[in-house]
């Protein structure tokens, strides 16, 4: 007997498909696709036609979403929409990252059938093998469902070796960062990463990485972009950076991707931790990178609410790390949360002290506002907010070109984001 085919659709748009393309490059890895279906929707009504072709097909339709905390109001929204327009037509319906992980139950209550509890390679090759022969998607690891309304659990994904998965899907053409780190040992208070992936890094091999960099030069792509939560940490198990691992990473990139590639390293999709950077680091990027700015985290300009968030750096590090980058010849981009936790005014007038300081040495302040994401330590947080006066100051540093950012509309997810936390579990 013929397995039965599955039309696997996914919601193709920010932020999840850059899970997608992930999770398309391990299904291509395990499938046969001549019994699996690879469906990229850029919006939902794609998602929609995506579906019921496949079920005029007579195929098994499963719909995927991925979304971070702030964007599952929107995501459970398109989920009641396309259940409507799909009505009388049986369609499975799963959600995977950050916020499915750190909360399974509220994403299940929005009406998906299915939940990823962490890393998601493994667990949806299973899920699609499980649904290709005919057996139950009830007891898949590293999933959780609804039983008789309550939470019943399968545990988390298991932790991957990013060695044994591609970055991205070359036989769909979904191409994205090669991921070389995953985890991160630092353990800051607002951020998921680490209460996902384990506090601990997993870096990809060179030689698997420069594989892959030659599939995406094949194709003509000139851009080699890299995605890691530190990006001088390549090849470090600790706080201590490898440069020479950073190096030799670099040079075999630059040869795989040849004279008219571009190596983007440093930057969006990764960032730098100040006390990363120094005339010996920088000296190795400027050998190889073609990207002249740099993305810095430093977060506050307060010693108190550093230390207070687990940030392992202190403010001079910042500092110096905006004047060596300026002397090399980048153009730092600073990161800054704005209403972190346990802030007061002396904390507020310090970081904003911080940013005139840092705009005066040549840097660009990014600003941000402080989110209560799930999962994280400070979850049950007050969401961050901005008064009247460090609204003015920051408007003029945006007016002179030395900040910028989402940082006033991320004030308005935040406050929704804790009053829909409030209003489903009250703080303890």
């Amino acid at each position: 007997m013929t397995d039965p085919r599955v039309a696997l659709v996914m919601s193709h748009r920010f932020p999840g498909k850059y899970a997608f393309t992930v999770l398309a490059g391990a299904l291509e890895r395990e499938e046969d696709t001549g019994q699996l279906g690879l469906h990229f929707a850029r919006d939902r009504e794609g998602m929609v036609a995506a579906a019921r072709a496949a079920q005029t097909r007579g195929e098994r339709v499963v719909l995927a979403w991925s979304f971070y905390s702030p964007g599952f109001p929107e995501a459970a929204t398109d989920l009641a929409w396309v259940r409507a327009q799909l009505a009388g037509i049986d369609v499975l319906c799963i959600a995977g990252g950050v916020h499915a992980t750190a909360e399974p139950l509220e994403t299940l209550q929005a009406g998906f059938d299915l939940v990823a509890v962490g890393e998601g390679e493994k667990t949806i090759v299973e899920l699609v093998r499980r649904l290709r022969v005919g057996e139950s998607w009830h007891g898949v690891p590293g999933t959780a469902r609804l039983e008789e309304g309550a939470l019943r659990s399968h545990g988390k994904g298991e932790l991957a070796t990013l060695d044994d998965w591609p970055p991205f899907a070359v036989r769909h053409d979904k191409f994205g960062a090669i991921e070389i780190t995953r985890g991160c040992i630092y353990a800051c208070k607002f951020c998921q990463t680490p209460f996902v992936s384990k506090a601990r890094f997993r870096h990809r091999s060179i030689e698997n990485i420069v594989g892959w960099a030659k599939k995406l030069r094949a194709t003509g792509r000139r851009d080699l972009r890299f995605l890691s939560p530190t990006s001088l940490s390549y090849g470090s198990p600790d706080e201590t950076p490898n440069l020479e691992a950073v190096d030799a990473l670099l040079a075999r990139c630059r040869e795989a991707i040849g004279p008219e590639g571009r190596i983007y390293f440093g930057t969006f999709p990764s960032e730098l931790r100040p006390e990363h950077v120094t005339p010996e680091a920088l000296a190795v990027l400027k050998k190889w990178v073609d990207n002249d700015n740099l993305i810095i985290g430093g977060q506050s300009g307060s010693e108190r609410v550093l230390a207070q968030s687990h940030r392992g750096h202190d403010v001079e590090s910042i500092v110096r790390a905006a004047r060596i980058s300026v002397e090399c010849g980048f153009l730092p981009n600073v990161d800054f949360i704005l209403g972190l936790p346990g802030e007061e005014q002396a904390d507020i007038e310090a970081t904003l002290a911080l940013m005139e300081r840092l705009a005066e040495i040549g840097a660009k302040v990014h600003g941000h506002t402080f989110m209560p994401l799930p999962g994280t330590p400070f979850k049950r947080a007050p969401p961050g907010q901005v008064d009247d006066a460090t609204r003015e100051k920051l408007d003029r540093l945006a007016s002179q070109g030395r900040l910028y950012g989402q940082w006033k509309r991320q004030q308005a997810v935040a406050a929704e984001m804790a009053e829909r936390r409030d209003r489903r579990r009250p703080p303890a």
